[in-house]
């Protein structure tokens, strides 16, 4: 074949090696964790791309269905004594015993009481949610990526303060390599197999109003 036929068949090494960085590793119980970074009373309180008890549901049940599926679980928050106030009381006590590590830093990830429990986890891949999006869970999040991990944000467990701020976050993610999805689809994508003895109560714990439908259907035919 002459030469510059060969070339013209012969994909870019720019292409394969994007192919390769981009090729799909799922989440699993072994491989991932999570980090809740924010989700404050004070910062609740400035939400405008959820209301107030959608996000509250929506965290409640990623932390929930991460508790069933065995994930690590790191939780921080901001200045809480002084400026955004505690962890809403619904989280807390869906994570009884978890220690919440309070910091001053805006990034979680630079404050070393936090990354030291991130890194502990020993998990490759990192599931971050905070309030603000933008802020709380972008930048652990891209400073993740910076030092090798895969990040992904929950954004529907994630909230923040305008439209404007809610998409800049999301596309400063996108070009930082951050891989964004909504709380069950990532929990579900870790259950893996509807088969698992687990699997009854992650969607317990997600909550989802159609899949209560299809458990009485299944319980009607069962009768």
């Amino acid at each position: 074949m002459p030469a510059a036929i060969a070339l013209a068949h012969s994909p870019p090494k720019e292409t394969v090696m994007s192919d390769v960085k981009n090729a799909y590793s799922p989440l699993t119980s072994e491989n991932a964790a999570l980090v809740l970074v924010d989700h404050q009373v004070g910062l609740m309180t400035g939400v405008r791309d959820y209301s107030t008890g959608e996000l509250k549901h929506n965290v409640v049940a990623l932390a929930k269905a991460a508790k069933a599926l065995k994930l690590p679980i790191v939780v921080t928050t901001t200045a809480r004594d002084s400026m955004w106030g505690p962890t809403f009381p619904e989280l807390v006590e869906a994570l009884p015993g978890t220690l919440i590590i309070d910091r001053s830093s805006v990034n979680a990830f630079d404050d070393p009481a936090v990354s030291n429990a991130i890194l502990a986890t020993g998990r490759k891949k990192l599931i971050f949610a905070g309030i603000s999006l933008e802020v709380c869970a972008a930048f652990p999040a891209m400073t993740a990526v910076a030092k090798g991990l895969d990040a992904y944000v929950a954004i529907d467990a994630s909230g923040t303060f305008s439209e404007t701020k809610r998409q800049a976050g999301l596309m400063r993610m996108q070009q930082a390599g951050v891989i964004l999805s909504d709380y069950a689809t990532l929990m579900v994508e870790i259950l893996k197999d509807n088969a698992r003895p687990e699997a009854l109560e992650v969607y317990a714990a997600m909550d989802m109003a159609w899949a209560k439908l299809v458990g009485q259907v299944a319980q009607a035919y069962s009768k």
